[in-house]
């Protein structure tokens, strides 16, 4: 396995097009004086001893110098000893509600928005535990099943948006349900569940869901997002511009929170229920009931001891640059006699 030890010194690569620019800058400017003495074509045929190919050939060297320079400053680190490494901690399935309500904009900038902010800091506030996710409207789908990575998690995030889930609706029991699979049926404790949702069911129970999950020992803590006032439905049209969503008879459609069913659902399974802010830690009650849960331990592969690489592209660099170095921009004699792409003067012929 490689890693890099600062992966942070990449953002250097930026420097690769601004020195290509300048190759070709240069390159131009040499043109731009050639023009000066008349026909272009002409006036480097009587410069026979330079050539083009090995200018472009010269600073292609040196882009991959420096390529392997800022790969150096990386430190390339890779793992030399694979061992099981005992972690504690508990199951976790966090459910995100994909529906069309959540592009709501009572919590800025959208529901949708706010909630996958609230996944991503639940992410990087668990230590030790598994994390499953699932996205829900009209059903329910595992996007990552139970796992200890948590870049792989975080990654995953970044593509929930609303609509993503083919079926429309919201079916918040579907979402419960999908959740009992995920988790180990033999263990009545070490299991929770997050659900984020505006609370808008209209496919099942999810009060009734919520009592069959209770009786395996999962707890499931609900996080509302949404006022109670309610918030119109944008639509994006084809054309990119904004809409609303309305009924049949052309009234405005407003999806309001539906915190009392929320509220139930956390309560038949001694979670809670959190209604989500705009600015606000709305994730700070959950971790705490989190961290009070018993544990169990996990055991997981893992490389434990790395070793640095950053010598073999700094070795790699030394060597782009010697040939840099040593590579001369003059023709060689030999080779040019062979230039397919060399002018034929047809008089010689007559």
């Amino acid at each position: 396995m490689i890693k890099f030890a600062h992966p942070e010194y990449f953002i250097y690569l930026f420097l690769l097009p601004v020195l290509a620019a300048g190759l070709w800058a240069a390159w131009w400017l040499k043109i731009r004086s050639v023009r000066r003495y008349g026909d272009t074509r002409s006036v480097l045929a009587l410069v026979e001893q330079r050539s083009r190919v090995k200018y472009w050939l010269r600073g292609g060297l040196v882009l991959l110098a420096v390529a392997s320079i800022i790969v150096a400053y990386a430190n390339p680190l890779v793992g030399t000893k694979f061992e099981e490494v005992t972690r504690s901690g508990i199951d976790m399935i966090v459910a995100v509600d994909v529906s069309a309500s959540m592009r709501a904009e009572d919590i800025q900038p959208s529901r949708i928005s706010a909630a996958r902010k609230e996944l991503q800091n639940l992410i990087n506030n668990l230590k030790g535990d598994r994390i499953g996710i699932i996205v829900f409207s009209g059903d329910g789908y595992t996007q990552l099943p139970l796992t200890s990575d948590y870049s792989a998690a975080l990654m995953l995030t970044d593509v929930i948006d609303a609509g993503m889930a083919p079926t429309p609706g919201t079916a918040i029991g579907a979402a419960i349900e999908l959740a009992r699979e995920s988790f180990q049926k033999e263990e009545g404790k070490y299991k929770a569940m997050v659900i984020i949702t505006d609370g808008e069911n209209h496919e099942d129970d999810p009060v009734a869901a919520a009592k069959e999950a209770a009786d395996e020992g999962i707890v499931i803590h609900t996080i509302g997002m949404g006022s109670l006032e309610g918030a119109p439905i944008p639509e994006v049209s084809g054309g990119g511009g904004t809409s609303y969503k309305k009924d049949p008879d052309g009234a405005l459609i407003l999806s309001r929170l539906d915190a009392e069913t929320l509220k139930k659902i956390a309560a038949e399974t001694g979670g809670t229920f959190t209604q989500a802010y705009t600015g606000r830690d709305n994730l700070a009650t959950v971790f705490g009931e989190i961290e009070r849960m018993e544990k169990k331990e996990f055991g997981t592969k893992q490389f434990t001891d790395y070793e640095d690489r950053f010598q073999y592209p700094v070795l790699l660099a030394l060597l782009l640059l010697m040939g840099e170095l040593f590579l001369s921009e003059k023709r060689n004699r030999f080779l040019s006699r062979f230039s397919i792409f060399a002018a034929h003067d047809d008089r010689r012929s007559e």
